[in-house]
């Protein structure tokens, strides 16, 4: 399976419609899950919401599913002015019954040699959603100044669904924002999620993006990554 999303800048009131128009499995041909989001930005601080801005994330059986979905569906027209990148899943923490998303078995990344893109998802405990809002501020302000970031993007669905969708240059750059000891941030974050949970449901999934179209913010966010992830497609199952 791989997993899409999709970005566009479409104005406010189109973002309103755009959210109506969720695409269904059993509607969709290789569908599997789809949600429309909106979108924010990563920073420091309290939530910075982008009106104008809505998001797609899709799991699909695979390549040929997604082209079929960009050639002939209406919301995909709509989003066609935006960026869309392909990622393939290749490590998931947590679960996500809402769209189960699989890592292909052996998939691995290269420290050095490839980005990766990461996907938090998270189905918030309104009664923790102020903790959430402050451990979430310092991990993110971190996240915004690090120069191995290449995009990072705020997720949404009120009134509890809560995500970040990022790429780095690199594995190991990611491991030392989410890690190092030299920026706490993150960690202090997972461990007091894991001490007293944020989230219902929750999940981390780390993933190689392997192709994309469009700009965001003006430019491709994987043109300037460490190799080109065009060359880079999964494999999949017979």
């Amino acid at each position: 399976m791989i997993v899409s999303v999709h970005f566009a800048d479409l104005g406010a009131r189109a973002v309103r419609g755009v959210l109506r128009e969720r695409p269904l499995p059993g509607e969709v041909p290789g569908l599997r899950q789809a949600q429309t989001l909106l979108t924010g930005a990563i920073a420091a601080g309290p939530p910075k919401l982008r009106p104008g801005r809505v998001a797609l994330l899709a799991a699909w059986e695979d390549d040929a599913a997604l082209d079929g979905f960009l050639a002939e569906s209406p919301l995909a027209r709509r989003l066609a002015g935006g960026w869309h990148v392909r990622l393939q899943p290749v490590r998931v923490s947590g679960s996500w019954p809402a769209m189960p998303v699989e890592a292909e078995p052996g998939a691995a990344l290269d420290e050095e040699g490839e980005p990766v893109a990461v996907l938090t998802l998270g189905q918030l405990r309104l009664r923790r959603t102020l903790p959430f809002l402050r451990a979430n501020s310092r991990a993110a302000g971190r996240a915004a100044a690090d120069p191995a970031l290449s995009a990072s993007v705020a997720l949404a669905r009120p009134p509890r669904f809560v995500g970040t969708f990022s790429v780095w240059r690199s594995l190991s750059a990611m491991h030392r924002y989410a890690y190092g000891s030299a920026r706490p941030e993150h960690k202090e974050v997972v461990e007091e999620h894991g001490a007293k949970p944020f989230h219902h449901e929750a999940a981390f999934i780390r993933c190689r993006p392997y192709g994309s179209r469009g700009t965001l913010d003006g430019r491709d966010p994987l043109a300037s990554t460490a190799s080109d992830p065009s060359r880079r497609a999964p494999r999949t199952r017979p």
